[in-house]
């Protein structure tokens, strides 16, 4: 039986393994033949054993598993990737650390589908050493040091508008106690030497701009500290995010403290996205603390090296990228991979907005956050295992419905999401642009179950995280969309989920912790934000939701909706995952009332009269009013009753009705015999039945009528 489960899990997805392998020298059945359930055995399940890796490559990915999860370790056969705490996004640096560590190129899909290390090992072991990148290391630089590809987009919208801020990054660190102050200035010192990005300005040339790097000692914040009340703090911290910067000659890194309080302190710290991204924040913040442990104690902080700067990145980026002109060139396969799959990308997702969208995004935004509640966080995870996918796809699928049903279209939606873009282990602690970002395209069919539609977005995920290299700047300059100061190119709706868990020192005498600050900037329309929480048992405990929201569009009573209906839809699709897309409830308990009987209240009193008798009221009321034009004839009242009247009487003599069906038969009216009624005054005259002859119909010429206006035939 072992055997047979290490057979089924080498080749079987995780949640298509059994948990249990009953063997039985036949199946019972009940006497009319059909198996008889309650006489089988009670399955018995294994209980999990730790089993260590046995051979070098199950090493190399157990290890890889540990260090990327965070965890202690990880057994080859029971410990699953993606429920050790997994997901889509660092399964890149997963695939991509093996990689470097094999010598091979693992990709990713192999991952979800081996995601044990035995699994996995066995995929790629007999691969390992056929040549993979080059490893990422320290090389000897040229004098012009060139931007990274991310860098260079970052560089071009910085020139365009020097004083915006939508670019910038902030992080806040609460100090409580007895702070040494000139201890924190040196130990800002010493982490703007440990990271050059820190201290590299972009100045342009004839060659296009380059990364020059200053020395430590130019670079030097002011950190007197600023006394302010706990009411004037956030403005504060505001006025200090919204600086603007010119990377072509300041460094990219501002910082402030403020006192506001006798032991109280907040130190303000931002930092340009040309040089750092959001996972660079943690490294930050706790090089910081790290250097001011080590200065309040009159020593040098005693950290290891790091094992290379941002300027390797970016020499190493371009070569392992090649040039776009080689087919060949990994660039080059990534570009055409995203330029058919975006081809006929539309430019924009319209949601349903409180105000129409403005020429030129000021980029001014606001949050509102909201609780995916446990029972519903474990259901979902469930859910994914069963579906072999992840908790990232899940959510996206259900986010493409929303999107989808919000903005009424079918066609194309359109989600961007982040990656952190630090595959090589060598990146872990380093401050710096690295952060990618993918565009998710996904058709929703209303008419496909949720189920359909996730194994599409399972499929589609997928060839986007293994097309991750190509930075999303360059992916834009490429593509080329219709470009305008109103949106961002290729989407407007982000997804991402946050895996930087806030985290607090304890210092000889101070208190170190983060401070949430809303610095009330929106790059895009709207900005899904999820953070997983897992108890101390390793079970989910809820997920915290924000939605980041463009107030150039929105409300947010508004978002606050949006947020209802997507919790909403979450819930459904775990206890319906087969109903139809289309019908996926979007509507909470009181709108559905409004609707159906607010909105569509049939409670008036109608008087019991048929339209006839309506028509007929009008007729006597108004009969020289116009009542239907057509093809520059007007008929009054009083002459439409007259022309039904007579196309009534020569239907009735022709077999037609009340509840006859088909056409009418010729019981009274001959062939050449026809009838016309005139309206009188010359205006008008309906001729009816005959074959007609020139000019008329049923043998008579409206000139008999005296009829100078226009003559309506009835075959």
């Amino acid at each position: 039986m072992d055997a047979l489960a290490a057979f089924a899990a080498a080749r079987l997805p995780s949640h298509m393994v059994p948990a249990a392998i009953v063997v039985l020298d036949e199946v019972p059945l009940t006497p009319q033949g059909k198996l008889d359930r309650k006489a089988l055995p009670a399955p018995v399940f294994e209980t999990k054993v730790f089993r260590s890796p046995s051979t070098p490559v199950e090493e190399i990915v157990a290890n890889t598993f540990a260090d990327v999860l965070g965890v202690a370790r990880v057994g080859v056969v029971d410990d699953d990737f993606f429920e050790l705490g997994g997901n889509s996004l660092i399964a890149t640096q997963v695939v991509s650390r093996l990689g470097a560590a094999l010598q091979t190129t693992v990709p990713v899909r192999a991952l979800f589908e081996a995601s044990t290390v035995e699994a996995l090992a066995a995929r790629v072991e007999q691969h390992a050493g056929a040549g993979g990148r080059a490893a990422l290391a320290p090389v000897e630089r040229p004098d012009r040091i060139p931007l990274s590809l991310a860098q260079q987009r970052m560089w071009f919208l910085n020139r365009f508008d020097t004083g915006s801020a939508v670019n910038n990054i902030p992080v806040v660190i609460r100090l409580s106690g007895e702070l040494d102050i000139i201890a924190l200035q040196v130990a800002v010192i010493d982490v703007t030497d440990r990271h050059e990005s820190l201290r590299t300005i972009f100045p342009d040339s004839p060659d296009g701009p380059r990364q020059v790097v200053q020395e430590a000692v130019q670079t030097v914040p002011d950190l007197t500290p600023e006394r302010v009340t706990p009411e004037e703090l956030h403005g504060k911290l505001f006025e200090l995010a919204s600086i603007g910067f010119d990377v072509t000659s300041e460094v990219p890194m501002h910082a402030r403290l403020f006192e506001i309080g006798e032991r109280d302190y907040v130190l303000g710290l931002v930092v340009h996205h040309i040089s750092a991204d959001g996972w660079s924040m943690g490294p930050l913040a706790r090089d910081v603390m790290v250097a001011y442990a080590a200065r309040s104690s009159w020593d040098a902080p005693a950290w290891s090296p790091l094992p290379v700067q941002y300027a390797d990145f970016a020499l190493w980026q371009r070569g392992v990228l090649g040039d776009e002109h080689d087919p060949d060139s990994l660039i080059s396969r990534q570009l055409d991979y995203w330029s058919a799959t975006l081809a006929g990308l539309p430019d924009q997702l319209d949601l349903p907005s409180d105000r129409p969208r403005p020429s030129t995004a000021s980029f001014a935004g606001a949050s509102v956050r909201f609780t995916v509640e446990p029972e519903l966080h474990s259901a979902l995870n469930v859910f994914a295992r069963e579906h072999a996918t992840t908790l990232f796809m899940v959510v996206h699928s259900a986010l493409a419905v929303l999107l989808s049903r919000l903005s009424g279209t079918n066609d194309d939606v359109a989600i961007g999401t982040p990656v952190a873009g630090r595959g090589e282990a060598g990146l872990d602690d380093l401050v710096g642009m690295f952060v990618n970002t993918l565009v998710l395209r996904t058709p929703v069919d209303p008419a496909e179950s949720f189920t359909d539609l996730l194994g599409r977005v399972r499929e589609a995920d997928l060839g986007a995280f293994g097309h991750a290299d190509v930075p999303f700047e360059r992916l834009v300059e490429v593509l080329n969309p219709a470009r305008s100061q109103a949106r961002h190119p290729l989407f407007q709706v982000m997804l991402a989920f946050q895996n930087l868990a806030q985290t607090s020192f304890e210092l000889p005498g101070l208190s170190v912790s983060g401070l949430d600050f809303d610095a009330q900037v929106s790059k895009f329309d709207l900005q899904v934000t999820l953070t997983e929480s897992i108890d101390e048992q390793g079970s989910p405990a809820g997920m915290a939701a924000e939605l980041t929201y463009a107030t150039d569009l929105f409300d947010e009573p508004t978002i606050r909706s949006f947020a209802e209906r997507f919790v909403r839809l979450l819930e459904a699709v775990v206890s319906e995952p087969s109903t139809l897309v289309g019908d996926l409830p979007l509507l909470g308990a009181d709108e559905r009332v409004l609707v159906l009987e607010g909105w569509n209240d049939t409670g008036a009193v109608v008087p019991s009269v048929s339209l006839v008798d309506l028509f007929e009221a009008q007729v006597a009321r108004t009969p020289d009013a116009v009542a239907v034009v057509f093809d520059g004839v007007a008929l009054s009242y009083g002459e439409f009753c007259v022309a039904g009247a007579a196309v009534g009487a020569f239907s009735g003599g022709r077999g037609c009705g009340s509840g006859v069906v088909g056409g009418c038969g010729d019981a009274s009216v001959g062939g050449d015999v026809g009838r016309c009624v005139c309206g009188g005054r010359g205006r008008w005259c309906v001729c009816a039945g005959g074959s007609g002859s020139a000019g008329g119909a049923g043998g008579v010429h409206p000139r008999d009528c005296g009829s100078g206006g226009g003559v309506v035939h009835v075959a």
